[in-house]
């Protein structure tokens, strides 16, 4: 049940796209080559095969999903008794960025405060105080606000990016079975419900179960199942994207479906002892974050020269890209690889610009040395 160093494994689809058992890459080269298959990739980064003719058999075996997971980043792992499928590391947009003491105004709940900022200006502005008040120009409500029955958007946006994995890995794997880690949240003094990222679990369920089977897994068995693995865990920073931060935990507790903790007794003796088989092996490691776009920005906040607000926001650009679309560029030679985030497109100047997973910008590139390799998917994957 430690790790094993043995080969990785790729996801089969068959001829009419039903999910297959996954086969060794040796044997998914030789298949392609014969042309029994072709090769393809997903939307979140995996590569695949699809058979060009009929399979031997539809027979599959246990591939259970693990999800571990946290308030800003989530650790996802598919696993069989034998292999490691696939791991994801996925930088959910609701929240801050971990260990910053101001706010992230490009997360989910920063965008949010600041439309509500800029919307109480703009209704302020039309407001004539020197009436009576029940004759001021007040905007009535348009729903009841009180029912309590909406998720919050920052927490509705990280469980959705989680479900986008899982629904696009559900079409190349015949998952038997999701187990998700219970997160808690109850305090003494609070009661039940406290923390942020147990407010959306209950709906991330329901929604995960109709794509395979759920099961809760107590957070306190998570520790004893990685340490029988011989898996690592970084407690020190979380926000590093390698493996030991969450994905480990999240093949942990896929493991618990092929290993128990169990009690036993004989005649002479009794206590536990560990039952079952589990294998961790080589396997994709996957970074996932979601492009930081203004889509509904109306302006910049400040005016520019002349008393001009100048335009901040959208997906379109005048050179037939778009925003989040995957491009290819060249400086002094080098092929440089990235997402589109914005443009420039004055007298003077024509450029695009180009940002990494993480959203940093990498540089401004003529738009006529720019190449479009993958239209946007909402996406940013690094394998």
């Amino acid at each position: 049940m430690s790790q094993n160093n043995q080969t990785t494994r790729v996801p089969v689809l068959s001829s009419n796209g039903k999910p297959l058992m996954p086969t060794t890459p040796a044997r998914a080269r030789k298949w392609i080559k014969l042309g029994k298959a072709e090769g393809l990739r997903n939307k979140v980064g995996l590569f695949y095969i699809q058979l060009l003719r009929e399979p031997s058999g539809y027979n599959t075996q246990e591939i259970v999903c693990g999800t571990d997971r946290g308030k800003a980043f989530t650790g996802i792992a598919f696993q069989t008794k034998l292999a490691t499928i696939a791991l994801f590391h996925a930088c959910i947009p609701g929240f801050y960025k971990s260990k910053k003491t101001t706010k992230d105004r490009q997360s989910v709940t920063g965008k949010m405060e600041k439309r509500h900022e800029l919307r109480r200006t703009r209704r302020g502005q039309r407001i004539n105080r020197k009436v009576a008040f029940k004759l001021r120009n007040h905007r009535e409500k348009r729903f009841s606000n009180r029912r309590q029955e909406k998720l919050p958007p920052s927490i509705k946006a990280n469980r959705e990016m989680e479900l986008r994995i899982l629904s696009e890995m559900s079409k190349i794997i015949p998952i038997s079975e999701i187990r998700d880690e219970s997160c808690g949240g109850n305090s003494k003094g609070h009661g039940f419900g406290i923390s942020p990222v147990t407010v959306g679990q209950e709906w991330f369920r329901v929604e995960a179960s109709k794509l395979a089977p759920l099961k809760e897994i107590d957070s306190l068995d998570t520790g004893k199942y990685r340490t029988q693995l011989g898996l690592v865990k970084d407690k020190k920073d979380k926000s590093k994207q390698t493996p030991e931060t969450h994905a480990n935990d999240a093949i942990a507790l896929a493991s618990t479906a092929f290993v128990q903790y169990k009690a036993f007794h004989t005649p002479k003796n009794h206590g536990h002892h560990w039952v079952g088989e589990c294998v961790v092996t080589l396997s994709p490691f996957i970074v996932i974050t979601r492009p930081k776009l203004f889509r509904r920005k109306l302006h910049q906040e400040n005016y520019s020269k002349g008393g001009i607000l100048k335009r901040q926001g959208g997906t379109i650009t005048p050179f037939g890209f778009r925003s989040g679309d995957y491009v290819q560029a060249f400086r002094n030679k080098e092929a440089i690889r990235g997402w589109v985030g914005g443009f420039t497109n004055s007298g003077k100047t024509k450029n695009i610009s180009i940002y990494d997973h993480n959203w940093s910008r990498i540089g401004q590139f003529n738009p006529n040395n720019v190449k479009l390799i993958k239209r946007s998917t909402r996406l940013c994957v690094v394998a």
